[in-house]
């Protein structure tokens, strides 16, 4: 019987070279053939979602999961060039917050190479120009800094639309990437953006004829995407081309003057001034002036003829901030104002016809004001003739987090630091939080979360890291302990001392949230305003 021996003993060695070149050419057509697949697959279901009806953001986000399954990247964004900012409109692998930054430009000098170049960029493992994106690359693991990173800018109709971006956690990842398939994969995301466009502003047209009027999400100074923003913005858009008057409703610190903007932006008057008038701020002895005007010699100090708020706007749109505030002898000169269109200087018998639209805001709730004879009803009502309510930011969700991610982006440029980021515990701890004085408070505590994070130790980092302990927020617990009648008998309590320490804690809680405003939390605690005047003197909150 003949021996065993390996099949390879019955070739030459020529014949074994041959074998082992041709199986390494098979490998490689068979990887080429699948990763071409994979390519063409890619582009035919980007064509296919074309003619798909979904919006625009679902459209980037989709384009964004084809680049990451294409090319060998750990994160990809696409952003939108405006007015110095590049604006996040999709991101895959980034943390959540990312979509919420605004990345100037000229803060970045990498998004700045990319947006002048007229050809894709890449950056070198070792290069020395920060990454906007270290840190905010989701990982299982602690390794957060970018070493491999490329971009290129979209240009719709020969003008620069904006960026796209492609990052990698591990250096070389983008040394075998095809040019060729690269080109074709931006040219059709460029297709894509302006065809995204197009759709967009057909749809707006039709709903438009239609009178439905809801516009797409394409807002990006109101941050946000949870359902009641989503709700908030069709209603801004269904009311802002009409000419009624607008009163937004809410707590303090949810942004009612942003909605306001909105609405003027939004509206045939975009064009035209809009007035803002803090109603809180006009002592009754100036607010009639400051409104509609005084004529030289009216009072003392009137040494010329002024134009008042409404004449300013003539054209235009007033925003009355905080309409509760308004005294009652000048809220019926106002109604008058808003019945007739005419206004009169004081001091002047002459009617100045003027057109103005109304947006007011407040944080009371005026329907009680009526009722309890501090607010008139006529002017509720010319006022309330498109009432809209701003939701609290402890009901919008993860847009929290959508905010941080803008402020913490502010507090970089302002304060001149590297790479602000959150931690997981931090994340959950703002999600948990009540957030009484809402995004108002949101932005102040992230201010000096960033300011007390950069300490010159920090600011060596590559990153810098806010952990809870930079947040001053105690979270309450959702239910407090049982304290067992033991537990109560055992020690003496001084009663007294601990209400009125409670008291302390309640008051201070609602001054924060109200801004310092006396009145305001009053209202917010349903006492009357002595009475609280009195309990903040009996409790030494104040002076005697």
């Amino acid at each position: 019987m003949p021996s065993e021996k390996p099949c390879v003993c019955w070739f030459n060695q020529g014949t074994v070279v041959l074998l082992t070149s041709t199986l390494s050419c098979l490998i490689d057509i068979f990887v080429i053939t699948m990763t071409t697949n994979l390519f063409f697959t890619s582009l035919i279901s980007i064509v296919a979602d074309l003619s798909t009806h979904m919006s625009a953001e679902q459209r980037y986000q989709r384009l964004l999961e084809h680049l990451c399954r294409i090319f060998p990247c750990d994160a990809s964004a696409l952003l939108k060039f405006e007015n110095h900012y590049l604006i996040p409109l999709a991101v895959n692998g980034l943390s959540e917050d990312t979509l919420g930054r605004r990345f100037a430009v000229s803060e970045h000098p990498r998004l700045a190479q990319i947006l002048a170049a007229n050809q894709s960029v890449r950056f070198a493992a070792d290069s020395g120009l920060p990454d906007p994106y270290d840190g905010l690359i989701e990982t299982d693991n602690d390794q957060l800094l970018v070493h491999d990173c490329m971009g290129v800018t979209l240009l719709i109709d020969g003008e620069p639309w904006g960026v796209l971006t492609m990052d990698s956690l591990a250096p070389g990842s983008f040394d075998n990437i095809d040019p060729m398939q690269l080109n074709t994969f931006i040219s059709l995301t460029a297709a894509t953006v302006k065809a995204a466009g197009l759709i967009a502003s057909l749809e707006q047209r039709v709903r438009y004829a239609s009178q439905t009027l809801f516009k797409e999400n394409t807002e990006q100074d109101m941050i946000g995407d949870s359902e009641c923003i989503r709700k908030l913005r069709n209603e801004i858009a269904i009311v802002a081309p009409s000419e009624l008057a607008v009163l937004i409703l809410g707590e303090t610190g949810v942004g009612k003057e942003l909605v306001a903007l909105r609405i003027h932006l939004e509206s045939n008057r975009a064009e035209q001034v809009m007035v803002y008038v803090n109603c809180a701020a006009l002592p009754e002895t100036i607010a009639e002036s400051e409104l509609f005007g005084h004529s030289k010699g009216a009072f003392s100090g009137a040494i010329n003829d002024r134009a008042g708020k409404f004449e300013l706007a003539n054209g235009g749109t007033i925003f009355l901030d905080e309409i509760g505030e308004l005294p009652l002898s000048i809220q019926a000169k106002l109604l008058r104002t808003l019945q007739n269109g005419e206004i009169q200087r004081v001091g002047s018998d002459q009617q100045i016809k003027v057109n103005v639209r109304v947006i007011a805001a407040t944080n009371r709730n005026l329907q009680q004001e009526v009722a309890a004879g501090l607010f008139r009803p006529d002017l509720y009502h010319r006022l309330a003739v498109y009432p809209m309510h701003v939701p609290a930011l402890r009901e919008r969700g993860k847009d929290i987090l959508l905010l941080a991610g803008a402020f913490l982006e502010k507090n970089q440029q302002r304060l001149g630091i590297k790479k602000l980021r959150l931690d997981q515990d931090a994340k959950k701890a703002l999600l948990a939080y009540h957030w009484p004085g809402n995004i108002r408070e949101l932005e102040h505590l992230l201010s000096r979360a960033a300011l007390k994070s950069a300490s010159p130790e920090n600011r060596q980092a590559d990153f810098i890291t806010i952990s809870t302990a930079y947040l001053d927020i105690v979270l309450e617990p959702l239910n407090p302990p049982n304290i067992s009648t033991e537990t109560v008998s055992s020690a003496p309590i001084d009663f007294k001392n601990t209400v009125d320490e409670f008291q302390r804690r309640i008051i201070r809680q609602q001054l924060a949230a109200q801004q310092g405003n006396m009145a305001a939390t009053a209202r917010a605690l349903g006492l009357d305003r002595g009475n609280f005047h009195r309990l903040l003197k009996r409790l030494a909150l104040i002076e005697s």
